[in-house]
């Protein structure tokens, strides 16, 4: 009777171990007894790397940096032969000149005239010199054609045009002077001081005397 006893007290202990280890949690799910990992970690219990947030997009309509300029693209601004028009260069006046008068041929009293460009730009020689001869009244007349005014001689600084003054034989009709004024055509009523050189023994021959346009050698002013 003991025997039978103390089989039924350790079956009932069984019982009551076994139903307290399959009960339900304190949260009232039953436990499998398995442990199962977080969301948060591996299954090998180490702790995962939460993946990076997405990079936000570029604002939208913001345009994009300028790109730099290419080393060989060709500079704005005016060409090169705009830069060399002759449209502001202006006829030369006797502020702008400095003037010489060389004996060429004693028995016509031929001189060659000298203009050298003083100033620091460019002038234009126009048309032919303005010659009086010292006291007498009137200028020298005109020989040969000169350019018109867009074809006039351009002269820079420091250049020179030459022109050549014949004052004529010595036919007995006219005078010897010993200077000569020059001033220079401008197409204009621009006021100048006239320009004198010294020419001893020069006679005037009031038919005969003549002066060239100007001209850029002193050949051709001597052969007009």
């Amino acid at each position: 009777m003991s025997t039978v006893r103390t089989a039924a007290v350790v079956l009932a202990a069984v019982s009551a171990f076994a139903l307290s280890a399959c009960g339900p949690s304190e949260d009232g799910a039953a436990d499998t007894g398995s442990t199962t990992p977080s969301a948060g970690a591996t299954a090998s219990g180490t702790p995962s790397t939460p993946a990076a947030p997405p990079k936000a997009p570029s604002a939208a309509g913001t345009p994009p940096a300028p790109s730099a300029p290419s080393a060989s693209a060709p500079a704005s601004g005016p060409s090169a032969s705009a830069t060399d028009a002759d449209y502001d260069v202006f006829p030369c006046s006797t502020y702008d000149v400095t003037f010489s008068a060389h004996l060429a041929e004693p028995t016509t009293s031929s001189y060659l005239l000298k203009i050298t460009n003083k100033s620091g730009k460019a002038c234009r020689a126009l048309g032919h010199p303005v010659v009086t001869f010292g006291d007498l009244d009137g200028q020298a007349t005109q020989r040969g054609e000169a350019p018109g005014i867009e074809d006039a001689l351009r002269l820079g600084p420091g250049e020179s045009a030459y022109a050549g003054l014949l004052g004529g034989a010595h036919d007995g009709t006219g005078k010897t002077v010993g200077s000569i004024a020059l001033t220079m055509d401008t197409e204009s009523d621009l006021e100048q001081k006239p320009l004198t050189a010294s020419t001893p023994g020069l006679y005037v021959s009031p038919t005969a005397n003549s002066v060239t346009p100007w001209v850029d050698n002193a050949e051709d002013a001597l052969s007009l």
